[in-house]
């Protein structure tokens, strides 16, 4: 018998010295391979009985050592909460047997999993590249960033995402996309990574979607980059209209790695 042969697992396999928040690769992999600890289960335990039980709590910090699993354990809270689909499997089903004689954290587990939400995870270091990072706003402007992308704007330049979130709030988005779409000859997508060279584009398709003048839809960008401004309560207005807009007991969680 081989050493080899002694492990559950194949050990022979490229195995990631540290894991990443935004690394998808290895999904199902990463949340077989999670050992609950009696540490991590204890303070699951605590976690879960405060998720399940809202009191106005709205945040929990992951403290530990230098390599001790906090962004191991982040991202399969996020996994989790949210119940994603992972190779035609749930994460629930996939955690679950972790939790194995312990019916109390099983049953908290499968509440909280019961609770409709989103996650939104990532690394906040590698999301700060278009700031800097000496900033006051730059923890918002990150936060703001993610939250735009889930949504589907363009969180790299703030104003282009509420050009778009306007649009969408008038029901105008769905048609301004393939509007632009058939004037450019490129998606929408694209177009908006270069907006600067485009805003005569943009505003013939803005002008056609909304039934404005072109004269006065040109510059349309430049207006909203020149008012566009980013503050705590607006951010709260957004999030708050988004979680509106979704079924009852929904929520919103940020899991945000690297923050120290």
């Amino acid at each position: 018998m081989t050493l080899k042969n002694v492990f559950h697992k194949p050990v022979d396999r490229p195995i990631e010295g540290v894991i990443k928040a935004d690394d998808e690769a290895s999904l199902r992999l990463e949340i077989e391979e999670y050992v609950l600890t009696k540490e991590v289960e204890k303070r699951l335990e605590s976690f879960l009985d405060a998720y399940n039980n809202y009191q106005g709590a709205n945040g929990v910090w992951v403290s530990g050592f230098f390599g001790s699993g906090k962004s191991h354990l982040l991202k399969m809270l996020a996994l989790v909460l949210e119940n994603r689909q992972i190779d035609g499997a749930s994460t629930f089903d996939l955690f679950l047997p972790k939790c194995e004689g312990n019916e109390i954290l099983r049953g908290d587990l499968k509440r909280a999993v019961g609770t409709p939400s989103k996650s939104i995870l990532f690394n906040i270091d590698q999301k700060a590249d278009v700031i800097s990072k000496s900033q006051i706003d730059a923890l918002l402007a990150v936060f703001v960033k993610v939250f735009d992308e889930m949504c589907g704007y363009y969180g790299k330049q703030g104003h282009i995402a509420q050009f778009e979130r306007d649009l969408d709030s008038r029901g105008l988005y769905g048609q301004f996309k393939p509007a632009y779409e058939s004037i450019a000859g490129r998606a929408w997508e694209n177009g908006r990574e270069q907006a600067l060279l485009e805003s005569k584009n943009i505003a013939k398709a803005y002008a056609r979607v909304t039934g404005e003048d072109e004269t006065q839809a040109i510059g349309i960008l430049d207006k909203y980059r020149s008012q566009y401004r980013v503050s705590i309560e607006d951010f709260a207005e957004q999030v708050h209209a988004y979680i509106e807009r979704q079924s009852p007991d929904f929520r919103l969680n940020f899991f945000v790695d690297e923050v120290g």
